[in-house]
């Protein structure tokens, strides 16, 4: 019987290289920088709907893989969008008077809020000079005077009416240190108890009821002299209040008529003129240096020292927008809770900790509001309450600043409740897309808060436009990072390595990490090399270096394969025995790895085992691919016989975890060859993913599986029939580098593209599959008429055993005597 014939791919089918001449440029010199996103106009769109829709829970969730510059595309469309913004209100906190736990909020129009603190900086200064003074002014001083001098008459008065009534009556006042008392008086003089003892009984009784109703008139005028001296001190402290109201009025009518505008800085100044009323004493004891001993420098850090107490006049400004050009774009890289909704600092003091509204600081929030702010989600969801705080607030649609440890009762001392800041801001969170679904199916609130999702695409078309896009951006990129212009055959050379990394010939990547870091180590190269600018060669050289240092794993296998350790051959051909290629990706580092595929059969029921999952060393995905190439069998050889064959498949000397499908044509392969017994070739590898139908479908990872079996066999020595079987699918994914292309050119390598499992056995065997006539029956010498027979063989030989089997337990039975 002829063999079959299936050509090998040319070298043009195994690469689509970019002409640097349809670029259109010698140098990234030529072009202009890029403002605008290449291959993202899904998320762009997305992006534009979230900033312009002013509703509710537009937030937004920016989803895609690391190192495609989701953040870089984020900052830089909110940055410019931002830009054609008003700024942001200015925000402070200043002191409640009647609550001082509670500092007060004030929003200013922008750079508003540093010139009213620096207003009151310099009040509190003019009014610890103004109010002082005017209590040593001469006018203040003789009204002082008089009305203490009134009270001093108006009780001298008292007094000498009072003693003119009792003497009078022979009675006289007496002068104690115990206070005033009364005494009778004989003779004209206050004569003591001996004396009075001595007087008549009728004239003692005179004078005992004349002290007695004297000493009531002098217990009701005591009594009148405190509320005399109550309204002497209310007077005084009435002249103390008019004289620093007219000492500070002016001062803060001026600071008044310059905020006239803002209704909530006139009310504060009222309040802070009433306490300054209210506290002349303390202005006066400060510039007369009444604290005592306590040295200045320590007066001035305690709020309760006269040196300190006047910081509860301050302003403290949380958000200042003066040199902002537009609304805010903060970004937050340490979303903690503190960080996320602003914090209470303390301060130590004679070995306390004690806080005021001074030492209130600013969140994310506060910095981003009127703007928007960027989180990174895996950041957030890590932070302990961090994530329940944002939502807590875009909810609310306000910042309260409570302290973690007092929402927790970790802190049971007193702390400050500032006033809650009005929230309008536009959250962007970015993150994986694994993170976004767990949110969108595990809490409720998500979507309601992130409704808008921008996917970032891994890769984009390439068109001509595409490519050119990618130039500028290579030339922007070179300009920002100081890099040597790249000519278009470096330019061509990274678009060809961007398209393999996407792995579509029709794609490229956009991945903008590894581009940069490309173009970062090609420039090293060129200036290695001594080039004005980075050059092709530059750009491979770069590649190459970077597959050299990710490769000590991948050089480690192929040591052990070619010497024998790892068992692979390239050579002859064996029965049940194929080379598979599966891909091990280690962080960033992807490269194929050619593994031994063996099938054995006996005689069963119809089973198919993979060892691999038996040992719980096959994923799902791979232990599915076993279950369909079972199908496969079944369906296609068990339509006149049952399968009586129990079969197992295994990886050999695979030692960790097999996953995916890609494996499931070889595993095919090895089983059908052990069951026809029917040698396979062992200089080819096999590749692909099969359905029921014995259908070749499209793998990943093509080009390094490819490349991992021809370094294999260019170590053994290339014998020119050498060669991968693919699926006919994964042509257009084929980016294979250099070498591989000129081994095929000069037909030392062969790379087989099929559509079915008939073409990859006929490739392995030599053999012509055949096609099932009418009746079901396979031309003879085909390698499905060897499987059907053989099938059909082990079926028979499974029915006479059973036959016989059934014999014997009939006759060995009866009864025993």
């Amino acid at each position: 019987m002829a063999q079959v014939d299936h050509p090998s791919l040319g070298p043009a089918a195994l690469c689509a290289p970019t002409d640097p001449a349809s670029l259109g440029f010698r140098t990234t010199a030529d072009l202009p920088d890029l403002d605008e996103v290449v291959g993202q106009d899904r998320a762009v769109d997305a992006v534009a709907f979230a900033v312009g829709m002013h509703r509710e829970g537009y937030n937004l969730y920016a989803l895609g893989p690391e190192g495609i510059g989701k953040q870089h595309v984020i900052r830089g469309y909110l940055e410019r969008q931002a830009a054609r913004q008003p700024r942001p209100d200015d925000w402070a906190y200043v002191n409640r008077f009647d609550k001082p736990q509670q500092p007060r909020s004030l929003r200013l129009p922008p750079g508003r809020a540093a010139v009213l603190a620096g207003r009151m900086e310099r009040l509190v200064g003019e009014l610890r000079a103004t109010i002082p003074a005017a209590f040593e002014a001469e006018a203040y001083r003789e009204h002082r005077s008089a009305i203490e001098d009134a009270l001093k008459q108006r009780r001298d008065a008292a007094l000498e009416a009072f003693d003119k009534t009792a003497r009078a009556a022979g009675v006289g006042i007496v002068r104690t240190p115990l206070g005033l008392a009364l005494g009778p008086i004989v003779d004209g003089e206050i004569v003591d108890a001996d004396r009075f003892r001595t007087l008549a009984q009728d004239r003692q009784a005179v004078l005992r009821e004349a002290l007695r109703a004297q000493g009531h008139a002098l217990e009701e005028l005591l009594h009148q002299i405190p509320g005399w001296e109550r309204e002497t001190r209310d007077e005084l402290q009435k002249l103390d209040r008019d004289t620093t109201s007219r000492a500070a009025g002016h001062l803060i009518a001026e600071v008044r008529r310059e905020f006239a505008d803002l209704p909530q800085v006139i009310e504060y100044l009222e309040a802070v003129e009433k306490d300054v009323i209210e506290s002349a004493d303390e202005f006066v004891a400060a510039a007369s240096g009444e604290a005592g001993a306590v040295p200045a420098a320590l007066r001035a850090m305690l709020p309760e020292a006269p040196g300190g107490a006047f910081r509860r006049y301050k302003v403290n400004v949380l958000i200042d927008s003066r040199e902002a050009a537009g609304a805010p774009v903060v970004y937050e890289d340490h979303p903690t809770q503190p960080n996320l909704m602003g914090r209470v600092e303390h301060s130590p003091q004679l070995g306390a900790l004690v806080t005021d509204f001074t030492l209130v600081r600013p969140g994310a929030l506060h910095r981003a509001n009127g703007g928007y702010l960027v989180l990174d989600a895996r950041k957030l969801l890590v932070e302990p309450y961090a994530w329940d705080e944002l939502k807590r607030a875009l909810r609310a649609r306000e910042i309260r600043l409570e302290p973690l440890g007092v929402q927790l009762g970790l802190i049971p001392t007193v702390s400050l409740e500032p006033e809650p800041i009005p929230l309008d801001v536009k959250v962007v969170l970015v993150g994986d897309r694994a993170i976004y679904h767990l949110l969108a199916a595990a809490d409720p609130d998500f979507l309601e808060l992130f409704k808008v999702p921008a996917d970032f695409d891994e890769r984009a078309d390439r068109t001509p436009e595409t490519n050119l896009r990618y130039a500028r951006l290579l030339a922007t990129i070179g300009r920002r990072e100081s890099i040597r212009a790249l000519d278009a055959g470096a330019v061509a050379r990274a678009l060809d390595e961007a398209s393999r990394r996407s792995g579509d010939t029709a794609k490229i990547s956009t991945s903008m990490r590894s581009l940069t870091d490309l173009v970062r180590e090609a420039d090293h190269w060129a200036a290695e090399a001594g080039h004005e600018v980075v050059t092709a060669g530059d750009v491979e050289r770069a590649i190459e270096a970077q597959q050299r240092r990710a490769g000590r794993l991948r050089d480690l296998v192929l040591e052990e394969i070619v010497a024998g350790t790892v068992h692979v051959d390239v050579t002859g051909a064996a029965v049940g025995q194929v080379n598979g290629l599966s891909v091990v990706q280690l962080g960033e580092t992807v490269f194929g790895q050619p593994s031994r595929i063996s099938a054995s059969v006996r005689l069963g029921r119809g089973e198919v085992v993979d060892i691999e999952r038996e040992v719980d060393l096959g994923g799902p995905i791979h232990s599915k691919g076993v279950l369909i190439l079972s199908g496969f069998i079944g369906s296609r050889y068990a339509e006149r016989a049952p399968l009586a064959f129990h079969a197992s498949l295994a990886f050999e000397q695979s030692y960790g975890g097999v996953e995916g499908d890609s494996a499931s044509l070889a595993e095919a392969c090895a089983l059908l060859s052990a069951i026809a017994r029917l040698p396979l070739r062992q200089d080819l590898a096999v590749t692909g993913s099969i359905d029921q139908l014995g259908v070749v479908q499209a793998v990943g990872g093509i080009n390094e599986k490819i490349e991992g079996f021809f370094d294999l066999c260019a170590a053994h020595g290339l014998s020119g029939s050498q060669g991968v079987v693919i699926p006919a699918t994964n042509v257009r994914h084929l980016m294979l580098r250099q070498p591989i292309i000129d081994a095929v050119a000069a037909g030392r390598f062969g790379i087989y593209p099929v559509a079915s499992v008939d073409a990859a056995m006929e490739l392995l065997t030599g053999l012509p599959a055949g096609a099932a006539a009418d009746g079901g029956e396979y031309p003879a010498g085909s390698v499905n008429a060897r499987v059907g027979a053989r099938l059909l063989d082990l079926a028979e030989r499974a029915r006479r055993f059973g036959a016989g089997a059934a014999v014997v337990g009939q006759a060995g039975s009866g009864p025993v005597s």
